[in-house]
């Protein structure tokens, strides 16, 4: 990961995991869609906040990606949110095509996981 150019004031309330990281929850802005989890240090916010289009950093290939370059499948941000905790962001984006690597429309496509019987 590099050094970044995150707004100070910004990266002081983000609470990240110990490897720099914080969870990115991108959400399809006009329908509230769930589309998918990423992860972005600083940098990747500062270029998230900066283009206009999502960059996560990559865990397995430890690198960034700007989702749809390869894909076409572009995310267009509408906003960017910090929850409370300071923990997440809520990524709130114009998707173009799938979400998800596998073509599906979101990455919560695979199953819903119910509760037990009575619950």
């Amino acid at each position: 990961m590099s050094a970044t150019s995150l707004d100070p004031a910004i990266a002081a309330r983000l609470k990240r995991t110990a490897d720099g990281l914080v969870p990115a929850v991108a959400q399809q802005y006009d329908t509230g869609e769930v589309l998918m989890l990423g992860w972005m240090d600083d940098e990747a916010l500062h270029r998230t906040l900066t283009t206009g289009r999502c960059t996560y950093w990559s865990r397995s290939r430890r690198e960034y990606w700007v989702k749809g370059d390869t894909s076409g499948h572009v995310q267009y941000v509408k906003s960017v949110a910090l929850d409370c905790d300071g923990d997440t962001l809520l990524v709130k984006v114009d998707q173009v095509g799938p979400a998800c690597h596998t073509g599906d429309r979101t990455c919560f496509d695979s199953g819903v996981l119910l509760p037990a019987a009575g619950q």
